[in-house]
């Protein structure tokens, strides 16, 4: 089974680690700095599950490859775009292509650049950063992986292949029958998250010791929680009750990725996640106040970048 993983970042580099060190070695599509980087570096990951390090089988150019079986996309959804142009000429129609990207938007885009391939749902529970030396930390023992056809009757038997070839890898990878669902729930908790700590610029512990921190924090999972209801994806009860015992235990370190990017005065995916629901709410005559302060918010920070970019060149 020929699989292609797009991009050496935080969850493309963690599974081609994790798989090739289970003796399934897929192929790693990079740029040409990030193959440089590796070639003369190796991959390293450091992880409470175990460390790994080695060099995987890269390319830079899918044109001299053959078509995929599967293709792992863990790009941000900024560059999407681009991503899927890197990628086309391993795309045939029995490819399965898998997104392990944050929100739901982007299932759309994809499906309209390969109409004849399967696109399926992914889910990325995993909390990764790349170092300034190329390495890749894994912060804690969660590795959880869903996947799945969109259509729960749309069934391959290339599903059971792929979880075959990785039983032997820590990796926690589950094919899901409703992924649409997980999607949604993950956006629940992300929108919730992001949107929080980004505004704030602060950890979740520190926004609940503020006077009306869990009040504003628990407003805010509300309105992306009825965003998922008139979607048709509303959380189970159980799913809200853990996400409101993560967002208010007053000891929790917790911030978004989208904070990090912020801190580093990176581009951020506010369109893809907090822009995405805003827009749905607006379809859907929904009021959200704070989902919308907290995308303004964001929008006025990329604003700054941008300008500041062009002052300076």
């Amino acid at each position: 089974m020929r699989l292609l993983i797009l991009g050496a970042g935080g969850i493309g580099g963690y599974l081609a680690a994790r798989m090739s060190e289970a003796g399934f070695a897929p192929r790693l599509l990079v740029r040409q700095n990030r193959a440089i980087n590796l070639q003369q570096q190796g991959l390293h990951l450091k992880s409470p599950l175990g460390n790994w390090s080695g060099l995987p089988d890269l390319a830079t150019d899918a044109k001299a490859l053959p078509d995929a079986d599967f293709i792992f996309l863990s790009c941000k959804a900024y560059d999407l775009s681009s991503a899927l142009e890197a990628v086309s000429p391993c795309v045939s129609d029995t490819t399965v292509i898998v997104p392990f990207l944050n929100g739901v938007r982007h299932i759309e885009v994809i499906q309209a650049r390969f109409p004849d391939c399967a696109v399926w749902g992914g889910v990325a529970h995993l909390g990764v950063k790349v170092e300034s030396d190329g390495s890749i930390s894994h912060f804690n023992n969660l590795n959880r992986f869903f996947l799945g056809p969109l259509h729960p009757d749309a069934n391959d038997e290339r599903a059971d292949m792929l979880i075959g070839q990785m039983q032997a890898s820590p990796i926690d990878l589950r094919v899901r029958s409703d992924i649409k669902q997980d999607m949604w729930d993950k956006l629940v908790f992300l929108g919730t998250l992001a949107g929080m700590t980004c505004l704030m610029r602060a950890s979740i512990g520190r926004i609940l010791a503020t006077a009306q921190g869990e009040d504003l924090i628990l407003q805010l999972l509300g309105e992306c929680a009825r965003i998922a209801d008139a979607e048709g994806f509303s959380p189970a009860p159980a799913a809200l009750d853990e996400y409101r015992k993560q967002l208010t235990d007053r000891n929790s370190q917790s911030t978004a990725s989208m904070l990090r990017d912020i801190s580093s005065g990176a581009e951020t995916e506010a369109d893809h996640i907090l822009g995405d629901l805003s827009e749905r709410a607006a379809r859907h005559a929904l009021r959200v106040p704070l989902l919308r302060t907290c995308l303004s918010h964001l929008q006025a920070y990329e604003l700054g970048q941008r300008t500041a970019a062009l002052n300076s060149a």
